[in-house]
């Protein structure tokens, strides 16, 4: 019995010593963080536009997926920058396969504007056999300001979508795995100078992109005599009154001059004859 009460107060006498000991297991470095700093690869991607995963600088995606999905991602580029991004396609086993399969890469920009490859191969074939896809994609540089016409690669998020076009209907839904790595070239110094300013970048980026666009100083509007005449809530119904009072002064105006062209009408104009006068008219007195 003695021996049993021992056991028992050496267990709780060990007790601080665990709860101290927990705090520092938990301080532990994070295994999602290299010991170089880099930032972990993701393992997810979006669906969409709106969900597309933000990478931050130097970081990869390694993502597990299926067949016939859309894999989206989103990285930040400003200006001087040329991307290009790199992606393996790990397909499903020949074994289950039934056919080749296309995939392709595409980039779009902040208004999610389909983006020009310079180089690179956005679509590939693979054939029954082949295990695995590579695709990549370099853009054009990223410049300071455009015409909005243009379509030109202007600072701001970027994204980037991963699709099946071209797969055999029973192969769909088959596990697949991509890694995604994004790199660029030529920094902020090496822009070239365009002769004007971006005033914001397209959608600023939120997430890992935010630390590559610039933030946009407020502008103010410019006011001019008559800017207090075309706002307010209320200015609206002034005007919708005054063209009101217009338009009825105008329907009657028209309606005066086309009733009366020139004034008012003779009297022979509307006069009826007398009856009886056509016996004594000209015809009477024709031979």
């Amino acid at each position: 019995m003695r021996t049993t009460i021992r056991g028992a107060l050496a267990a709780l006498a060990l007790l601080p010593a665990l709860a101290l000991g927990a705090p520092a297991a938990s301080a532990a470095p994070s295994p999602t963080a290299s010991a170089s700093g880099t930032p972990a690869p993701a393992t997810k991607a979006g669906t969409s536009f709106l969900t597309a995963v933000n990478l931050s600088p130097g970081q990869d995606a390694n993502v597990a997926a299926s067949t016939g999905d859309y894999l989206y991602w989103a990285f930040g580029a400003s200006e001087g920058q040329t991307p290009t991004v790199n992606l393996t396609v790990n397909l499903a086993p020949a074994t289950d396969r039934h056919g080749p399969q296309t995939w392709t890469v595409e980039v779009f920009d902040g208004l999610r504007r389909r983006q020009a490859c310079t180089a690179g191969t956005q679509n590939a074939t693979g054939d029954q056999s082949a295990t695995s896809l590579t695709l990549n994609c370099t853009l054009r540089e990223v410049r300071t300001w455009a015409e909005p016409w243009s379509g030109d690669p202007l600072p701001g998020t970027y994204y980037v979508r991963l699709s099946v076009t071209d797969a055999p209907q029973p192969d769909l839904g088959l596990a697949a795995s991509a890694q995604l790595h994004v790199s660029s070239k030529g920094n902020a110094d090496n822009a070239q100078p365009e002769g004007g300013e971006l005033k914001a970048p397209l959608v600023p980026p939120v997430g890992g992109g935010a630390s590559t666009a610039k933030a946009a100083a407020p502008v103010a509007q410019k006011e001019h005599w008559y800017t207090g005449w075309f706002s307010g809530w209320n200015s609206r119904w002034y005007w919708t009154i005054g063209g009101g009072f217009l338009a009825a002064l105008a329907g009657v105006l028209g309606y005066h001059l086309t009733r009366h062209p020139r004034g008012r009408r003779p009297g022979h104009y509307g006069a009826v004859p007398p009856q009886g006068s056509h016996q004594h008219g000209s015809y009477a007195d024709r031979p």
